[in-house]
């Protein structure tokens, strides 16, 4: 019985995934969880396992191919059964076609990842061979892209889309409004005066950037790519406000090293991390609104907290998601959070490990910045930066001490959250930090 290889879904707003490198050729043999291909995604860069033990019969999309997720990418069969001929794969090659075997079935387009539409009336003047219709194009773009077509007035039919069958992808909706192509005159009781005020405008391409002496120039990796898709998108969705806190850690490094032997000893490292986000959790079940995300013109107010970790790699910046980390006491969370970060800097997380976050964590101090400024993470609506943790001379009780200090940095979407209450939550956080109750290490 043969089994079906999908692309999978590596986030919640991600709608498709970039072949990056086959690691088996059609007609190997493959173990159950053994890595199969490579893929990228604005998300994650990551080994993807394959399904059931056999041999691989088909590949279907070549490396280099962008295929929308659940589409079936390769087919594995029991061990004898024969190889069919597939697109040729390769580790950076350019998407290739094979010519079909006289015995293998044509080659069919990947399926959009579209609820199935009832059949329509037989059309007056069906679309000609080849051509797809403007509503065929708004059906099958994914939830993310018709999200961003509503935001910005866009008539998804008119857009040619470059995925499958003709499938409009993020990429083609954001080039399309970033190059100021004209949009569909929206009904004048759904859109009115103020919403068209308040529409962004769209962004100029960039002139040509003229290439100097010396230069090197070299072509975006792909997850780079698509890191920057998500962050113009980010800053295009979300009004960014920061608040900036100095807080004390004092208490937190004698705590921490108090403890961090007996942490040692079962396999956890016990870092300022730790810490912060136990105390980061803790409020967040006090100010849900930091916990919520905006779908349209309701608020998701998030029945737990999933807690993104920004893990920087080489190749950009990945965020495996702790799910329902304020159910977990410090020992658990700190575990939890090496986890996923050793994982993600292996490329061994799982598809469902980097998506449902409801706040992130990301830690610019590492490098030894004082603070930073973070994107956040949609569709989030805040994110915290820890800058470098540090003692330094610090005014006490008019008096000028020593103390281990740092900043903290939210990042919050003004659309949803005021600047009072992320103060507040702040402050809180801060609060908490500074006087951390030791009997929770």
């Amino acid at each position: 019985m043969a089994t079906e290889v999908v692309m999978p879904q590596m986030g919640e707003s991600i709608a498709e995934g970039t072949i990056t490198k086959w690691l088996v050729k059609v007609g190997e043999k493959v173990e159950r969880d053994q890595p199969l291909f490579e893929i990228s995604t604005d998300k994650v860069d990551a080994e993807i396992p394959s399904p059931a033990a056999g041999v691989l019969l088909a590949i279907h999309n070549a490396a280099g191919e962008t295929v929308p997720v659940n589409s079936v990418v390769a087919t594995i069969g029991v061990a004898g059964a024969k190889p069919v001929a597939t697109a040729a794969p390769g580790a950076d090659a350019a998407p290739a076609v094979a010519a079909p075997a006289a015995s293998a079935p044509p080659a069919a387009t990947p399926p959009p990842i579209t609820a199935p539409v009832a059949a329509a009336a037989p059309a007056a003047s069906p679309p000609a061979a080849g051509q797809v219709s403007a509503e065929s194009r708004a059906q099958r773009s994914s939830p993310l892209v018709r999200r961003i077509a509503k935001e910005h007035g866009v008539d998804i039919g008119q857009i040619d889309g470059s995925g499958a069958g003709g499938r409009v992808t993020k990429h083609d909706i954001l080039d399309f409004i970033e190059k100021g192509s004209p949009v569909a005159a929206a009904p004048a009781a759904a859109v009115g005066a103020a919403a068209a005020a308040q529409a962004p405008a769209a962004m100029k391409p960039a002139a040509p950037v003229a290439r100097l002496a010396g230069d090197r120039v070299e072509a975006m990796s792909v997850m780079r790519k698509k890191i920057a898709e998500h962050m113009v998108f980010s800053k295009h969705t979300s009004a960014h406000v920061y608040s900036v806190f100095e807080v004390n850690y004092t208490r937190v490094d004698g705590i921490r090293k108090a403890k961090k032997a007996d942490y040692e000893r079962q396999g956890v490292k016990l870092t300022f991390t730790s810490f912060i986000a136990k105390a980061a959790v803790d409020c967040l079940r006090r100010h849900s609104v930091i916990n919520a995300s905006i779908d349209g013109d309701s608020v998701i107010y998030r029945g737990s907290v999933n807690l993104g970790i920004a893990v920087a790699l080489e190749a950009g910046l990945i965020v495996p998601v702790v799910k329902a980390a304020d159910e977990k006491n410090i020992l658990g969370l700190s575990r939890a959070i090496a986890d996923v970060a050793d994982r993600a800097r292996a490329r061994k997380l799982n598809p469902d490990e980097v998506q449902g976050g409801t706040f992130t964590i990301t830690n610019p101090g590492t490098f030894g910045a004082q603070f930073g400024l973070p994107v956040i993470n949609q569709p989030q609506v805040a994110i915290l930066g820890v800058g470098t943790i540090e003692k330094r001379p610090v005014v006490i009780d008019d008096m000028i001490g020593i103390r281990t200090m740092g900043y903290l940095t939210l990042g919050y979407d003004h659309r949803l959250v005021d600047g009072a209450v992320a103060d507040q939550f702040m402050a809180e956080l801060k609060a908490q930090i500074e006087n951390f109750d030791a009997s929770q290490v």
